[in-house]
Parts: structure tokens; C-alpha cells; sequence
């Protein structure tokens, strides 16, 4: 199946636009915030939190960087206005880190006003590793100001051990994902199996420090894995979180809900979305297969059965 999944993202990047969109709309939310809103009133409904990504990133000019960051500030708005069970996700590229760090700085901190006023929480994405250094240099600061701010560490990267045993000093709140940039083999391990064992190693360090964690992952093995962890350690169930990409695996997130795990959703929306739908699908070839599944397949899928992964 990985095999296909490489051939279809070629296939993919040549296909006209709007039929990338096709593939896209499984877990693009749309083009506006109001999009994102309804997506995000329909997961709600079905017991789903969420978190909302205004798509963009490596922004050159000032003035993008502070477009963004207004935009950022509507998204917050429109949670609290609809009442949403729903969180801010943003890439600091985005607020123009690889322009000015003060400026970025700045714009974040705008943002985190505003959040901790509507009494939300924002969640800092971790971008490729030319940005690590930066990205923590900065969760750190405003964390001495905030507490509605968390950071996401990549299991595939080889330095998240340390980053983990820094950052669990001041009980961070972890977002524990794979990562899916292209990375030089001394930066990050390349092994599926040496991915999947230093995400548990790094989610147990976290979880035995008594920090906060969302598990996003679509692996079986790591959400069996991680349920057994939790049962092990005793971890309650406001203690931890499940979190998975808009439109992949529903069937999966669904039989975690309703085996009583909190699963958060994360919501991109906005009019770059060919962009990041491209590079999604090269970054990870799976996740093209995952969508062009759940795009065309017709089949009843036992809601019972998946849900024994997280049981």
C-alpha cells in the first residue's frame, strides 16, 4: 500500500486543480472561516473537539506576517462568538519568525491576549527542524506570561528526547505527533519502526512528568500502544487526548470517542490550501492514500472492530 501511496502523489501534482480540490475537500474544512466554523459546529455535534489552522506559512513581507496575525485574531473571535469546543493552531513562520523574530514575538503575544481574553488555548505548530531552535526559544518566553499555550514535538526528530526532558521541567502541554518534513538522516530518524519507538519513549518521559499530552497519530500501533500506557500509568481521562487530521480515519476517531477518549480534530481552512495540500501529500504519501480511500470506498466499516485499537 505505501508503494501506491508514492505513485498517487505524482499523479496528484499534475491533475487539475479542481480535482486536487477533491482529494483536499476530505480535510480542508473550505476556503473562509465561516467553512471552518460549520466544520467544526458538525464535529462538536458529534462529541469531537477541535483546533483550527488558518493555512500559510513562510511568510516573506511584514505585512503578510501582520494579515496573518489578524486573521488568527477573527478565528478566535468566531470560536467564542459560536461557542465552540475548539482551540487555535499556528505556525510561527507564519506570523514572519524567518523575517524578524521580535516581530513574530510580538504578533504571538497579540494573539495569546486574545486567546487567554476568550479564554482559549493556542497550540504553537512545530515547522521543519531550521526552525526548532527558534520555535521552543520562543514557546518558552511566552509561557512566562501564559498559560494557554502549548508546543508540538516530532517524534521522528532525534534531539525530542532532550526537548522533552527541558520542556516537562515546566509541565508543558505537548502536542506528540511523528512529523512528516524532509529531514537529513542525522536530524531525524528515517526508520518506521525507530519512529514509532521514540514516540512512545518520548510520550511515557512526558507522561510520567506530568505533562499534558494530545497523542496525534492515525498509526494502530500507537494508539493500541498508547492506550495501554494510560491504563498502565492510571492517567484519567482529562489527562491526555487523542488528536487526528480533519477527514482521515473517521471510523477510527469515531470508535475512540465512544470508548470514552477525548479526540481532538485539527481543522485547516483558507484560500492556500493547493499549497498545503500538496505538500501534505508528498510529505506523507499515506495520507493521499488515506483520502483517495475514504474518498471512493462504499463500505460499511465495523465501528466495533476498529474501536478495539483504542479500547
Amino acid at each position: 500500500m505505501n508503494a501506491l501511496n508514492k505513485v498517487l502523489v505524482p499523479v496528484i501534482q499534475v491533475m487539475p486543480k479542481g480535482i486536487v480540490r477533491v482529494f483536499a475537500n476530505k480535510y480542508i474544512a473550505g476556503d473562509k472561516l465561516s467553512d471552518a466554523v460549520d466544520t467544526v459546529k458538525t464535529l462538536n455535534a458529534k462529541k469531537l473537539s477541535a483546533t483550527m489552522d488558518v493555512l500559510g506559512e513562510s511568510i516573506k513581507e511584514r505585512t503578510e506576517a501582520v494579515k496573518s496575525k489578524d486573521e488568527n485574531l477573527q478565528v478566535l473571535e468566531a470560536i467564542s462568538k459560536n461557542n465552540l469546543d475548539c482551540n487555535l493552531s499556528v505556525k510561527l513562520t507564519m506570523l514572519g519568525l524567518q523575517i524578524d523574530y521580535d516581530l513574530c514575538l510580538s504578533l504571538l503575544n497579540e494573539i495569546l491576549e486574545k486567546a487567554r481574553s476568550v479564554n482559549r488555548f493556542v497550540r504553537i505548530d512545530m515547522e521543519d527542524s531550521s526552525v526548532t531552535d527558534a520555535t521552543i526559544r520562543i514557546f518558552e518566553k511566552v509561557r512566562k506570561d501564559f498559560n494557554n499555550v502549548g508546543i508540538v514535538i516530532q517524534a521522528y526528530l532525534r534531539r525530542s528526547e532532550s526537548d522533552i526532558m527541558k520542556l516537562t521541567e515546566s509541565k508543558a502541554n505537548f502536542r506528540i505527533c511523528k512529523g512528516i518534513y524532509v529531514e537529513p538522516e542525522e536530524v531525524a530518524f528515517k526508520d518506521a519502526d525507530e519512529i514509532r519507538k521514540n514516540f512512545l519513549k518520548i510520550l511515557r518521559i512526558a507522561f510520567e512528568r506530568k505533562a499534558y499530552c494530545g497523542i496525534a497519530t492515525h498509526d494502530d500501533y500507537l494508539i493500541r500502544e498508547s492506550v495501554n500506557m494510560i491504563k498502565e500509568m492510571g492517567l484519567k481521562k482529562d489527562e491526555y487526548e487523542f488528536q487526528m487530521l480533519l477527514g482521515v480515519r473517521e471510523n477510527l476517531r469515531d470508535g475512540a470517542v465512544e470508548k470514552g477518549h477525548k479526540m481532538r480534530i485539527y481543522v485547516p481552512f483558507g484560500e492556500r490550501w493547493y499549497e498545503y495540500s500538496i505538500r501534505r501529500f508528498k510529505e506523507n504519501p499515506n495520507v493521499a492514500g488515506q483520502v483517495l480511500k475514504s474518498i471512493f470506498s462504499s463500505a460499511k466499516f465495523d465501528k466495533d472492530s476498529i474501536g478495539k485499537s483504542v479500547n
